[in-house]
């Protein structure tokens, strides 16, 4: 018998959690914000065409990295820091005694530069809603309102990451030998007209045992190449991909695409003037002017630079209301699931997009540029 009219109406609404309920301190947090737990998240209407996708954030838009006009000794934020901690001689910095929300102008272009220099930073036990995680990512430039992902409701851009959540919308659940899509070598948004650059997570919930995150230098990975191979890739262009795909209106039979773009392939950071190598194994497709079969010999070998040198790589882990800050243009990170979901975790995000991508011959690498020896 077909369903009534009356029975279409009368069926409940699914809670925005799905019936999961919110680790405490993720509760208390947003409570504290002003939020309303049980509105949380919202979703965003998610575009089904490709055209649809291209169309958003199309148009050129002028960016001004605030690391680019901050005092190269820092000395506002880092005087201010109880301690500075340097995890690696290559990567990863951490900041005690600041609190991100309270944070001067000229502190967070001083912040910015150190993301640059260092490529992460991280702060522990941070007070910081929501709103004022969006308004520091609106300081480092246009903030991305991602639209696939859940968000907190009233502050377009912040992005839920919660695992369960992400599970029980229809994700496929993570394994001990298939953990998932963010459990391998990625950088964000490789795929936009002018792509992430600083990235800003901030976990109020996390397992007490794993959980890790891993972060590889760009900088140390192009630095980790020989003269003649980083002469041979100046210059050269790849094509990037998106995390999803979408349907081409005009040929819907194919099946559903990835929005794709070209970008070069090594990028110079504006606030450093640094080389970086630009690839992850996940997101970059081929490089252009090269057969595949060439294109993807260069590229394995590209990605197991960052990869496996761990000499270029620091591991964060996590305690909470820690908040780590990356620059997507200068490196690639990977969680670490060994913690196989036991726990609770949950955070947001926000990523502030940044510049076209752009190459200089006349830019030096990080080591050249710091007059270390090869």
């Amino acid at each position: 018998m077909a369903p009534t009219a009356t029975a279409d109406v009368d069926r409940p609404t699914p809670s925005p959690s799905l019936g999961l309920a919110l680790p405490a301190n993720a509760a208390a947090r947003l409570a504290k914000a002003g939020i309303d737990p049980k509105a949380y998240p919202t979703r965003p209407q998610k575009p089904e065409y490709l055209d649809q996708v291209y169309a958003i954030r199309s148009e050129p838009r002028e960016h001004i990295d605030p690391g680019s006009r901050a005092d190269r000794s820092k000395r506002a934020l880092l005087s201010a820091a109880t301690k500075v901690v340097h995890l690696t001689a290559h990567i990863g910095t951490e900041l005690h005694g600041l609190q991100l929300a309270r944070l001067s102008d000229q502190q967070k272009d001083e912040l910015a530069l150190l993301i640059a220099e260092r490529s992460v930073v991280f702060l522990r036990d941070q007070d910081i809603s929501p709103q004022a995680q969006r308004a520091l990512g609106a300081y480092f430039g246009e903030v991305e309102v991602h639209p696939q992902v859940p968000q907190v409701p009233g502050v377009p851009g912040v992005t839920v990451m919660w695992p369960d959540l992400q599970i029980k919308e229809g994700g496929r659940p993570a394994s001990f030998r298939q953990p998932g899509g963010a459990a391998r070598w990625h950088t964000d948004l490789v795929h936009e007209a002018q792509p992430a650059g600083v990235t800003h997570l901030h976990n109020d919930t996390v397992p007490e045992t794993g959980g890790d995150t891993l972060w590889s230098s760009g900088y140390s990975a192009y630095d980790k190449l020989s003269p003649d191979f980083r002469r041979f890739l100046d210059g050269k262009r790849a094509v990037y991909r998106s995390a999803h795909r979408y349907v081409d209106r005009d040929d819907p039979a194919a099946g559903p695409k990835f929005v794709e773009r070209e970008h070069p392939l090594v990028r110079v950071h504006p606030a450093t003037g640094w080389k970086s190598l630009w690839v992850n194994r996940a997101m970059t497709v081929r490089i252009v002017g090269l057969d595949q079969a060439e294109s993807d010999l260069i590229l394995n070998y590209l990605y197991d630079v960052y990869e496996r040198n761990v000499d270029i790589q620091v591991r964060f882990k996590w305690s909470p209301h820690a908040s780590a800050l990356w620059d997507n243009r200068i490196t690639q990170h990977i969680a670490c699931w060994d913690y196989e979901g036991n726990e609770p975790r949950h955070g947001t995000r926000v990523t502030s997009l940044a510049e076209k991508p752009f190459f200089d011959a006349e830019a030096p690498s990080r080591r050249e540029a710091l007059g270390l020896d090869n």
